[in-house]
């Protein structure tokens, strides 16, 4: 399976859906600054200034420094490798004079980090590279093809997220049983991090862990507070299982003395952001727009009583952990166009939220599933009950 030549096939055709005639991936020092679409229709890293065009009638054109031309030949993955040594401006230059585009779309984006790849360095070259002629006026971003690209999930992409999530849950099976009163969140962390490892895996970010409202939840790393009795543990992790990202949440509670099961709040939290999850997922079909999908899980959310989380629902995943395109997110300034952009079916998203407990932590759950006909297909299996210890 050569999921590169596959993704290289579906720009051909998100070109022609789009009518955008030339789609350019300009870049340099890649292992400095990598372009986030190199992983789908690239494939090899550069050093020296290279393009790789992709046009509407279906030619894939790799224009790259000598001593890079190899790699792309034996990658079977281009119709036509070209090489320069001392200036690629001239090449670059009748190669869009042939193709004689009226749109040439560049990776530049307001709203869309994974469609950003172009620096503003580069986009000063390529505009003084095309001084002069036609096409310099005729650059637009590429924010629509990049986030079709990486959002449109193949079904062997699809498959081996699948796989990274089912493996995310079965660390989790297997070390809720290990976490015990007292370890640190750096311990537990710790712990997380090698059962990945044993299955062959890397984690897709760091692992983050909060023992009971010791800490704040969100992007902190884990410290050395200790798990107490009363705490209840919440964990964010991810694997990352050939080049696919898993995401997601879980938590466990360790009953106070003479406590024969979690207090009531607790119970009524877990549920609430158990139930948002359930429900929102029902509404995740191809059409409805992210910020839709959020409203729903805040009126619930608010309904019960609970403030609204300062984030959006979900994100998308893929070879990234946050892979770009549309959100499940409130029409912020922050998201851009993102929260409004329609959902199609085999985006891959996490569903997410959290309520913050005062004496006992973050009851925070999130799952990662997949936009069907029928709403969201979820990934691996969900914690529907919360873990007591």
């Amino acid at each position: 399976m050569n999921l590169q030549k596959l993704k290289i096939s579906q720009t051909k055709e998100l070109l022609k859906e789009l009518g955008i005639d030339v789609w350019v991936v300009f870049v340099r020092e890649t292992p400095m600054m990598a372009d986030p679409v190199l992983a789908l229709v690239v494939g090899h890293e550069v050093t020296w200034q290279s393009f790789f065009i992709y046009t509407s009638d279906g030619q894939s054109l790799a224009l790259v420094g000598n001593f890079d031309k190899d790699n792309f030949i034996r990658s079977g993955c281009f119709d036509k490798v070209l090489t320069y040594t001392q200036s690629v401006k001239e090449q670059f230059v009748d190669l869009i004079t042939e193709i004689d585009p009226q749109k040439i779309a560049l990776n530049y984006s307001t709203s869309d980090s994974a469609s950003d790849g172009l620096t503003h360095g580069m986009f000063m070259l390529i505009s003084e590279y095309l001084e002069g002629t036609p096409y310099q006026s005729r650059i637009i971003s590429a924010e629509e093809i990049v986030s079709k690209l990486r959002s449109r999930k193949l079904p062997e992409e699809i498959n081996l997220l699948k796989k990274a999530a089912e493996i995310a849950a079965e660390v989790w099976e297997e070390i809720s049983h290990e976490i015990k009163i007292g370890m640190t969140e750096k311990e537990v962390a710790a712990i997380i991090d090698s059962k990945i490892k044993e299955r062959g895996c890397t984690n897709s970010f760091d692992t983050l862990v909060n023992a009971g409202d010791k800490t704040e939840p969100g992007h902190g790393l884990p410290t050395a507070a200790k798990i107490d009795k009363g705490d209840l543990v919440h964990i964010d992790f991810g694997v990352l299982y050939q080049g696919f990202c898993s995401d997601i949440q879980r938590l466990l509670y360790f009953n106070r003395p003479n406590e024969s099961s979690p207090p009531l709040e607790l119970l009524d939290a877990f549920n609430t952001v158990r139930d948002i999850i359930t429900e929102t997922g029902k509404e995740c079909r191809p059409g409805k727009k992210g910020y839709e999908i959020d409203q729903i899980a805040r009126k619930i959310l608010t309904d019960h009583g609970y403030p609204e989380y300062q984030h959006a629902l979900g994100h998308q995943l893929g070879r990234s952990v946050h892979d770009g395109g549309a959100i499940l997110g409130p029409e912020w300034a922050r998201y851009g166009i993102t929260p409004a952009m329609p959902l199609e079916e085999n985006n891959v998203f996490t569903l997410e939220l959290e309520i913050m407990l005062p004496g006992i932590g973050c009851v925070g759950l999130e799952e990662d599933m997949c936009i069907t006909n029928d709403g969201a297909e979820f990934l691996c299996n969900r914690q529907k009950e919360l873990v007591v210890r």
